[in-house]
């Protein structure tokens, strides 16, 4: 494992190199949600192939990345992508992102298809809400601060089986940390951007996953947006929600496994 730290347009992006740090290994990129870091991935890292160099970063706003005044905008984040990934000399990867950083994934491979070979698109859409929900959300965490949507939040993040567990709590506390400057940052981004036009254009290896009660982004939103890539494939992880990668690891991780075998990247 390796930190690291990306400079850009006078912010600097966190990173973490994981498995065989080499820019000639096939790499996996992984970009996670609104209001979570890095760590989102934890559960899962032990679980994929040996072999492959892995990346993850924090957004702009959140983890160890620099918190700029909100808001953001998508091209922002997705141009944080592009220099993380450019400075680690990453060519042909498969892109691996979850909500927002699924909004991320489509647009960067849009943007460079040098960089995106394949991608995972996990509980995420073309477009996730409507601007009034978003501007709702940054007005109540302008007033009152992030810990008090945070209930609301773990509702829509997980399912029944997950919610209100002690193993619940890290992750609760992972939002309620996040700078409230970071969290309406990326939210503003996150209500301006449609990208049903741009990724119904795509013609990459994609895989879809939802979870059958993500209050979030609900299944068939997900399905509506891997759909619009011809030859994609899309699973349902039954009695997850938002985030399948904390709540149910080792089935996350074997499809992920099954599409990096499916499309070249392990052997």
């Amino acid at each position: 494992m390796r930190q690291t730290t990306i400079t850009r347009d006078d912010i600097t992006l966190h990173a973490q190199i994981d498995g065989v740090d080499d820019a000639a290994a096939p790499t996996v990129v992984f970009a996670n949600s609104l209001g979570t870091t890095l760590h989102l991935w934890d559960p899962i890292m032990d679980l994929l192939p040996k072999g492959l160099r892995y990346i993850r970063y924090d957004k702009r706003g959140h983890g160890q990345s620099s918190v700029p005044d909100a808001p953001y905008t998508m091209g922002q984040l997705v141009s944080d992508a592009e220099a993380v990934c450019d400075q680690l000399d990453v060519r042909d990867c498969v892109f691996a992102g979850l909500s927002v950083g699924g909004m991320i994934a489509q647009a960067l491979a849009v943007k460079r298809m040098d960089i995106v070979r394949a991608m995972v698109l996990s509980n995420t859409a073309a477009k996730i809400g409507n601007p009034k929900l978003w501007a709702d959300r940054i007005a109540a965490v302008n007033s009152n601060g992030m810990a008090a949507l945070s209930d609301s939040v773990m509702q829509r993040w997980f399912g029944r089986d997950f919610y209100g567990t002690p193993a619940m709590q890290p992750w609760q506390q992972m939002l309620e940390t996040t700078p409230a400057a970071g969290y309406t940052g990326v939210c503003a981004a996150i209500a301006g951007t449609d990208f049903f036009t741009t990724t119904s254009g795509l013609r990459l290896p994609t895989m879809g996953i939802a979870g059958s009660e993500d209050g979030a982004t609900p299944p068939d939103l997900v399905r509506e947006t891997v759909e619009l890539i011809p030859g994609s494939s899309f699973h349902v992880m039954r009695r997850a929600g938002h985030l399948p990668c904390v709540e149910q690891p080792e089935a996350y991780a074997a499809l992920l496994n099954d599409f990096l075998t499916r499309t070249g990247t392990v052997g």
